[in-house]
């Protein structure tokens, strides 16, 4: 089993702001903004919107309340209405997902998501980062892959709303075979009693970042250390692997050592 750690979210580029860790621990990954259909304040999170979760952390932001956004991968079922038969799903497009299948990224593998978070507190009656809060790579969620749509002929008309599924928008990419949509399987092979999907609470071992460093710099069990991860081969320093400033997809061929860091990542050792 191939693991994937899969960068998504806003950035220091794409909505210049930190997602939040909720004060309850909800990691609540804030899509990029884009030209797909649904906005930010469409996006719901216990009966807030993502547009009011945005504008409490950043009330300076470039975004506005009916900015439009990617909201992919869709992991979380309460985010906006639903359709009947609705799954988890991510879709993966361009030179990411040439990447992903020049190293045979497929059925079985696993993706882990991971972003730009920041701590938050309520305060002021509102949501606000901490104070000095430090900026980490976190992993808020994952997919062992069940299936994987390549042609927009079948796609089912439940995923009919997910933004790779905008034939207008990937026209070119889905008749060239560059276009993707992953979707889950029903349980974790490695785990039968968790979903094939899902997200994570806030917990130190979902933490990427290493202690003391900025955000890119890495940290993983001392039995991982020199496995090879795609897109920065020569990442491995002294106690840290340093990732691409740009790269969305790493990918880690499966070894002894990762799946002992996998296990542990879902409480299993």
């Amino acid at each position: 089993m191939k693991v994937v750690l899969s960068r998504k979210g806003v950035d220091s580029q794409y909505g210049k702001l930190a997602s939040p860790i909720l004060p309850d621990g909800t990691l609540l990954s804030l899509p990029i903004p884009s030209d797909d259909e649904l906005t930010y304040s469409e996006i719901k999170w216990n009966g807030s919107s993502y547009w009011d979760i945005i504008l409490s952390l950043k009330s300076k932001t470039t975004l506005q309340k009916y900015s439009h956004c990617h909201l992919d991968p869709d992991l979380r079922e309460c985010s906006i209405a639903r359709g009947t038969g609705w799954k988890q799903a991510f879709g993966q497009t361009g030179s990411s997902l040439t990447e992903l299948r020049d190293y045979g990224v497929s059925v079985g593998d696993l993706f882990l998501f991971f972003g730009w978070f920041r701590e938050t507190e309520y305060k002021d009656g509102g949501l606000r980062y901490k104070f000095r809060a430090r900026d980490l790579h976190v992993i808020y969620g994952y997919m062992q892959i069940g299936d994987i749509i390549d042609k927009y002929m079948d796609i089912p008309d439940w995923l009919k709303y997910h933004p790779h599924a905008n034939y207008r928008n990937y026209k070119t990419a889905w008749e060239k075979r560059q276009n993707a949509i992953y979707l889950p399987s029903e349980h974790l092979s490695f785990a039968p009693n968790l979903p094939g999907a899902g997200t994570f609470k806030y917990d130190k071992r979902y933490v990427l970042t290493k202690s003391g460093f900025s955000r890119s710099r890495w940290e993983f069990p001392k039995n991982m250390e020199g496995i090879p991860i795609s897109h920065n081969p020569n990442g491995w320093k002294q106690n840290y692997f340093q990732s691409a400033a740009r790269g969305q997809e790493f990918v880690i061929e499966s070894l002894p050592s990762l799946m002992e860091w996998v296990n542990h990542l879902f409480y299993l050792t």
